[in-house]
């Protein structure tokens, strides 16, 4: 509206210009000239060309303890970049909703553990902070809503103050008030992140603060599956819930009270510190600019990572009879309440050297450290307070023609509370050439306590009392990644394997479990603008093992793409999941564990979603339809033939999820 104001104002955009009366006023003459020369002059007083370099950006981060710089990825092909989890996940029917791998993925992190991990897939975590170097301001701001009401909103700002300094922050929000009685979720997860070179490179600093807040209510699934093709109850909050049924339904996407179900906290600050020695250099830029340079030889670094978790569940309207059935708890009323509560608050410090064996090769590197970690805990039965002293070390080399990776890595508990507990890995990566890409090989050994929810101490032990050995888990496979194709297989040995057996009580699987996973994906080229994405993962352990896993899934997606209009970046098409019909895990919301069954069998349809995914330079929008399969004509028409997660934890219907992202150079 500036420049159109402006544009009005007389004299401004084309001046007057004198006319010299000795000089012949022809249109071809020199006044012309003069005029045709001062009237181009003169119009760069309103109106300035646009340079599209001005909004360019050279922007990379990497991971926390990562060597590789990475670049933000733009493309549109893929929902998953975009969603709260990636679709080789399962949610018990809404976004925010405790979710469990389709994929086996055990936990392989030695020492201390609270053992909540159904909701882990929506927190902010260390390990996936990331560190930015910009050369301008960069904003992103994206928004998301589906169908139920449901909202995600997510923000995130980096900036370079000064050349060697680096601050930013994350933000997301996700609220989902479900479609079934008692389903609300709320999370927030926020991550304030720094980094800081001192001006002669020997000084580095890393900051992080990471705050979580799920908030997830637990229906225990509905009472009969057959509620869901009556159709009097095509509105899904009149089909009866087993736990909270009786509290009212509220559609508001902003609703964060639980009155039945999980509340879980944390909040992590890290500082890492490290000063260097080695080489000094310097190249002079020009005479009041002098670029230093520095080779470290040898890293001093010590490390402060302090961590408080909260772990909740609620329910003020409990029913007598499913809390008899499922936990053996009796009360003195048919309603009453009920909670368990835990909390805990770690201390770490670190101390590392790091030794540099090639000065102009800072990805071969020597560390060895030691950690001491002081654990305290707020428990139903009391306090405990105890440590752990961990002593670890690794090898790192990735050569400078980038064409070898080599990892050795290990840390062993020598004392503390989880004495005895041990990881050791190896990978070897080779780059053979741009055709045949890469080839890696991996290993890994880890020996575990069993994670403090099986500890007779736990506040939510429910009266099952047993002591159990470590659980020791070895992995061993190799990737294969090039232009043409994907492949890879790994290959888990389980022994000890410690799990829930049904609402409480407590288990351990004595023999070894073998599971071997072959997976394998590639893009298909069919045409100039169609493309086919396939993805395939095919597992297969011993039917006896607790560890419930289907055969096959496999996602397919099939994409009319290309640019269009010079700025359009167009993805549309057709998008398939499916995995085959298994005993899938059931779900006890007091203890939020999945545990396996043996009596129901989930057999569902291909999940099928139609998309709608472009581009135009920094703003990118989603209109998805999703969950067209549950559509049916029995009893009228209607999206009620729900697919199910769990025993009796239906899916969604058909979702229309419409989403929009923005990035800014400030």
């Amino acid at each position: 509206m500036s420049f159109a104001v402006f544009a009005q104002e007389e004299g401004q955009l084309k001046k007057k210009i004198p006319v010299n009366s000795n000089q012949p006023n022809n249109r071809n003459g020199a006044n012309a000239n003069t005029r045709k020369e001062t009237d181009k002059k003169d119009s760069t007083l309103g109106f300035e060309h646009r340079d599209d370099l001005k909004d360019s950006i050279n922007i990379s981060y990497r991971y926390l303890d990562s060597l590789r710089r990475n670049t933000i990825d733009s493309s549109i092909n893929d929902f998953d970049r975009y969603f709260s989890l990636p679709s080789n996940w399962q949610y018990l029917g809404n976004n925010g909703a405790a979710a469990f791998p389709l994929i086996f993925q055990p936990n392989m992190k030695p020492g201390w553990d609270a053992g909540f991990h159904a909701f882990d897939i929506y927190r902010f975590t260390l390990e996936g902070s990331k560190f930015y170097k910009s050369t301008r301001p960069f904003s992103s701001l994206s928004y998301q809503l589906a169908s139920g009401k449901e909202q995600m909103l997510k923000a995130m700002h980096t900036q370079n103050p000064k050349p060697n300094l680096n601050v930013g922050f994350d933000y997301r929000l996700i609220s989902a008030p479900g479609f079934f009685v008692t389903q609300n979720t709320n999370h927030n997860n926020v991550r304030l992140f720094s980094n800081y070179q001192g001006k002669r490179k020997r000084y580095n600093a890393y900051f992080l603060l990471v705050s979580n807040t799920i908030r997830a209510s637990e229906n225990g699934g509905i009472q009969n599956d057959s509620f869901l093709l009556d159709p009097n109850r095509k509105d899904r909050f009149s089909v009866p819930v087993k736990l909270g049924g009786s509290a009212e339904f509220r559609t508001n996407p902003f609703a964060t009270t639980i009155n039945t179900g999980n509340t879980y906290k944390d909040f992590n600050f890290f500082f890492r510190q490290s000063y260097d020695l080695g080489k000094r250099d310097s190249v002079a830029i020009n005479d009041s600019t002098t670029e230093f340079l520095f080779y470290p030889k040898l890293r001093l670094q010590y490390t402060l990572n302090t961590a408080s978790y909260t772990y909740t569940f609620n329910d003020v309207l409990t029913d007598s009879a499913i809390y008899n059935d499922w936990y053996d708890l009796l009360f003195n009323k048919k309603i009453d309440s009920f909670s368990r509560r835990e909390k805990w608050k770690l201390v770490n410090h670190d101390f590392s050297i790091i030794q540099f064996p090639d000065t102009k090769n800072q990805a071969q590197f020597l560390s060895a450290g030691a950690t001491l970690q002081q654990i305290k805990g707020e428990l139903r039965t009391g306090n405990i307070s105890n440590y752990n002293v961990i002593l670890h070390g690794e090898y790192r080399n990735r050569t400078r023609n980038k064409r070898w990776d080599l990892l050795l890595k290990g840390e062993f508990y020598p004392t503390g509370f989880n004495s005895g507990d041990y990881s050791v890995q190896a990978s070897l990566g080779r780059f053979l050439n741009k055709k045949l890409g890469d080839v890696n090989l991996f290993f890994q050994n880890v020996n575990r306590t069993p994670s403090f929810v099986f500890d007779n101490r736990s506040s939510f032990n429910l009266g099952d009392f047993q002591d159990f050995k470590k659980e020791n888990i070895t992995l061993f496979g190799a990737t294969a990644t090039n232009a043409f194709f994907t492949l890879g297989f790994k290959n888990y040995l389980v022994t000890n394997y410690t799990y829930f057996s049904d609402y409480y009580h407590k288990a351990q699987y004595s023999k070894l479990i073998n599971l071997l996973q072959v997976s394998a994906s590639k893009k298909i080229k069919i045409s100039r603008r169609w493309n086919w994405y396939t993805e395939a993962t095919v597992q297969q352990t011993d039917a006896a093992a607790p560890i419930k896993v289907p055969l096959l899934f496999t996602r397919n997606r099939l994409a009319f793409e290309g640019r269009f209009f010079k700025n359009l970046n167009l993805s549309t098409g057709v998008e398939v999941r499916y995995y085959t019909a298994y005993k899938a895990n059931n779900y006890s919301p007091v203890i939020g564990q999945f545990f396996p069954q043996d009596t129901i069998t989930i057999k569902n349809l291909p999940d099928v979603s139609v998309f709608l995914h472009f581009r135009i330079k920094s703003f990118t929008g989603f209109i998805r339809s999703e969950n067209l399969n549950t559509a049916s004509f029995k009893n009228g028409f209607g999206f009620v033939n729900n697919n199910f997660a769990a025993p009796h934890y239906p899916t969604q219907g058909m979702m229309i999820r419409f989403g929009i992202q923005w990035w800014f150079v400030n």
